[in-house]
């Protein structure tokens, strides 16, 4: 048993004396502290009786009673006061305050050192430290039994409850919800405990967040180093003390957990983005393709294409994790910069893409995929889509949906239009190699400003008049009618939706 308050003060040799507080006596002693700086209570985790000289305590009746109220919030044991050193005269309300919230006070005779103390408590724990390295010996073996398997849930969290005496949770720190798929959901108060929670708005005990909850129970949070965007969640009556040795080696295995499941995900990925891949080069025929599909709980008949573009690099890198986290079969393959994704399209996936790429990504959706072989052509149209998405509020297009070019519905129309207008001049470009193209599109970008082009091509004005006129006579287009400058602004805006 862990040694109490009362058991202190039967101790003699300790020569301890109860000031106030009659209701704490029952309380444990699971280890001493030795404090003389302004709010101590900052530097405790729970289950410490706190020892002073009293160098920073409140002389006033209102600090002295805060003190204790902040030192009863944070679950310390006790508070010993040493005799004859610098502590101010302790005030009623100090007393007071002991009483009411059964939180004892005691003297330490002089010159009784502290350290005696410490040990005393040191001596009578040592069952305590035993029963604690049995428990570590637990925590690592139920991770020994787990590290070969790959759930869609957490298979720690469970056996390192009972070992802990809590609930443990793995969350992610966005959404406020379980990062494992299948692990159960929270409930209302510690989701909305959770979204509000900042290191301002909780006190750091033993390397973790402590945040009290309107039910009177106490969530901790503990940061997980294998994955940035998980969180370990601790959730006790808040009547226990949790062990802050204990959390620190169930925060590691559930780090090497995390780990391991983040190396599975992965190996699924690169998996699904070779059958994406093969898929959009079309070098899958409709029995395989179908098959493999099938296999991984995608349904060809029912799925779209989206192309995604994002600065937000390292999200859109890691944003497979977010679709398995929320069951949504997928495949998704990574190209020069845009994220492919394999998937039946609804609501939810609409949502992740906002909620974690923001509002700015570019997203396009293709048609309805229907069959393995239209699988390219639907590339191609997601493709037409997001590039057409920069131009929209929504910054969302869906292939066949109306976009900025009036009349242009697809890729179908635009590359007719880029060859009946523009035909002509790629071809020769082709052949000669010019700059011919490139001047037209500066050209009209810069509102047909002749010394524009020439500052933004890093040429002389006559350069830029020479090739334009060129680009008139090749084209059959002219510059100064507007019918003609409409089309060819039209063909270049499709050109460049088209893309390589």
């Amino acid at each position: 048993m862990t040694i109490t308050i009362a058991d202190l003060l039967e101790t003699p040799h300790l020569r301890l004396h109860l000031h106030s507080g009659t209701g704490g006596l029952d309380r444990e002693v699971s280890w001493t502290h030795t404090s003389d700086l302004p709010e101590p209570w900052r530097w405790l985790a729970g289950g410490e009786l706190l020892m002073t000289n009293g160098m920073s305590f409140p002389a006033d009746g209102a600090g002295q009673r805060v003190l204790i109220e902040r030192l009863a919030d944070v679950g310390a044991s006790g508070l010993a006061i040493g005799e004859r050193m610098y502590s101010p005269p302790l005030t009623d309300e100090l007393a007071e305050a002991s009483e009411q919230l059964g939180f004892s006070v005691l003297t330490v005779h002089f010159p009784m050192p502290f350290v005696a103390i410490s040990r005393a408590v040191a001596v009578a724990n040592l069952l305590e430290e035993s029963d604690r390295l049995i428990r570590t010996e637990r925590i690592y073996h139920a991770m020994q039994r787990t590290l070969t398997s790959h759930r869609e849930s957490s298979a720690l969290s469970r056996a390192l409850s009972q070992q802990l005496d809590c609930e443990v949770h793995v969350c992610h720190r966005g959404s406020a919800q379980p990062w494992y798929p299948e692990d159960p959901r929270l409930d209302p108060t510690l989701i909305d405990a959770l979204r509000r929670s900042t290191p301002d708005s909780s006190d750091l005990r033993a390397g973790a967040f402590a945040v009290p909850l309107e039910d009177g129970r106490e969530m901790r949070l503990m940061d997980i180093p294998t994955q940035s965007s998980a969180v370990l969640v601790l959730v006790s009556d808040g009547r226990n003390v949790l062990d802050a040795i204990l959390m620190q080696h169930v925060v590691t295995v559930i780090a090497l957990e995390l780990s391991q499941s983040l190396i599975s995900i992965e190996h699924r990925r690169r998996l699904g983005a070779e059958l994406l891949a093969q898929l959009m080069e079309g070098r899958l025929d409709e029995r395989s393709g179908r098959r493999q599909l099938k296999a991984l709980g995608l349904n060809v008949s029912k799925a779209t294409l989206f192309a995604i573009t994002s600065d937000a690099l390292a999200k859109l890198r890691e944003f497979h994790i977010v679709l398995w986290r929320n069951r949504v079969p997928h495949l998704v393959v990574h190209r020069s910069g845009m994220l492919h994704v394999f998937c039946v399209e609804d609501d939810t996936v609409h949502a992740l893409i906002r909620s974690n790429l923001g509002g700015e990504a570019l997203a396009g959706i293709s048609g309805p995929i229907r069959t393995v072989e239209r699988v390219p052509e639907a590339s191609r149209e997601a493709g037409w889509a997001v590039r057409a998405a920069a131009s929209v509020t929504s910054r969302t297009v869906r292939y066949g949906d109306a976009t900025p070019l009036l009349g242009v519905t697809g890729t179908d129309d635009a590359a007719a239009l880029v060859t009946r207008v523009l035909g002509a001049l790629i071809e020769y470009e082709r052949v000669h190699e010019t700059e011919l193209l490139r001047t037209l599109e500066a050209f009209l970008d810069n509102q047909r400003s002749w010394q524009k082009t020439a500052d933004v091509l890093h040429v002389h004005r006559q350069t830029v008049l020479y090739r334009i006129r060129k680009v008139e006579a090749i084209t059959g287009h002219n510059v100064t009618d507007t019918r003609d400058i409409a089309e060819l602004w039209l063909a270049v805006q499709a050109r460049a939706l088209l893309g390589p």
